[in-house]
């Protein structure tokens, strides 16, 4: 009989995280950071008494570290919200109803996360169009195509910087200028790629951006929109006058002070991070491709630095997750993390090419600070003996 103490002993011990896709860990400088806000600055942000200005000072702080980091026009563009799903919400559905006069079309590329297709897609209750843009093989949005569908009737246009299940990075700068050549509006769901390459919402010609703090390892629940200067977008929840309007409620001053702290850090060490974690990423994906029947999938150069992702013949992608987490102590992703708790393909990967049956047997290998070249050889290695395992005792 298995020893499953055993097993629990050496995860333990000897556990390698590679799902940085869906959680990050808090870094230990934001976090000290941060904790100042409960213990010293507690205070409401709109009180005038001392403590909450105090507390104010910390929130506008953090807002011009974010601005900073992403190349803003000034702290007063950035509207801090729950996390990157609230302010992709608040991007699509704000700008929608404020401009819904000038146009009722929206578009989106077909590889979009669920929190930007899904209210897209319910807008169409309220008498929106909406059309996905294909992508090709590799997931970059086929531009012909984008431009053939923009008209003068198109409001908005959501294209993400870069893919968090496959990797692949867009060229937003491209996309920019279609879009205002063409049509009015372009958001782009920075969530994955701020942080791990350069982004300058100004130099890229970005209108609306959404970034995330635990993506940037701040804490959860705690994200960001950008709203170029002279664009005006409609709230869609209703209280105070907190965050202009457009965001009612008490800030979360612990989680928001560590998430400007993460993207000052992020932007000081961005370069040599990337460098170094695309360095062990090239070693993974060289290795793992030497496994029969196994394919990278997401642009084989244009692709966050961090992130390789692959799919196997013949077996299912959640048997690939729990096989390395349960035997290995190494603990992966399969198709999107918001949605894999269903038993559909993922649509990223179908709308790449690939058959259900491809789809299925994804996984996905994202690396953080502590993934280090060393771990390379044990990564590879309990990848190649699931693989083998797997393959033995499929059905197909």
């Amino acid at each position: 009989m298995r020893d499953c103490g055993k097993v629990r002993r050496e995860i333990t011990m000897s556990g390698i995280y590679l799902d940085h896709q869906s959680a990050y860990p808090v870094d230990d400088r934001v976090r000290a950071f941060a904790e100042k806000s409960l213990t010293n600055d507690f205070g409401n942000p709109s009180a005038l008494h001392s403590r909450g200005l105090a507390a104010k000072t910390v929130l506008e702080e953090a807002r011009a570290k974010v601005a900073e980091l992403i190349g803003a026009e000034g702290p007063e563009t950035i509207i801090f919200t729950g996390g990157a799903t609230e302010a992709n919400n608040l991007a699509i559905r704000g700008l929608a109803a404020r401009n819904a006069t000038k146009g009722k079309k929206l578009l989106a590329s077909s590889i979009e996360h669920i929190s930007v297709l899904n209210p897209l897609k319910d807008l169409k209750k309220a008498g929106f169009e909406f059309s996905l843009i294909p992508v090709d093989r590799t997931g970059l949005i086929e531009l012909a195509a984008l431009e053939s569908a923009l008209s003068k009737d198109t409001i908005l246009n959501s294209v993400m910087y870069a893919n968090s299940e496959i990797g692949t990075i867009q060229p937003i700068k491209e996309v920019s200028e279609l879009v205002h050549k063409n049509g009015l509006y372009l958001h782009v769901d920075g969530t994955a790629a701020c942080g791990k390459i350069p982004v300058d919402v100004q130099k890229d010609g970005i209108d609306l951006l959404t970034v995330s703090s635990n993506d940037l390892y701040g804490p959860q629940g705690a994200g960001a929109l950008y709203v170029k200067p002279g664009i005006r977008i409609q709230p869609v929840s209703f209280g105070g006058g907190q965050e202009r309007g457009y965001r009612p409620g008490t800030e979360n001053l612990f989680a928001l002070a560590g998430f400007g702290e993460a993207a000052r850090l992020a932007g000081q060490e961005m370069a040599e991070e990337s460098a170094r974690q695309q360095a062990i990423r090239d070693s993974l994906i060289q290795e793992i491709l030497q496994i029969k029947e196994s394919y990278l999938t997401g642009h084989p150069t244009k692709r966050l630095p961090g992130h390789a992702s692959f799919r196997f013949s013949r077996i299912e992608g959640e048997s690939i997750l729990l096989t390395m987490d349960a035997m290995f102590g190494i603990q992966v992703s399969t198709g999107s993390a918001c949605s894999s708790r269903t038993l559909e393909p993922s649509h990223v990967l179908l709308a790449i090419g690939l058959k259900h049956e491809e789809a299925h047997g994804s996984m996905i290998v994202t690396l953080g600070k502590d993934n280090s070249p060393e771990q390379v050889p044990a990564i590879v290695e309990a990848t190649k003996k699931t693989v083998e395992r797997l393959r033995a005792f499929s059905p197909l």
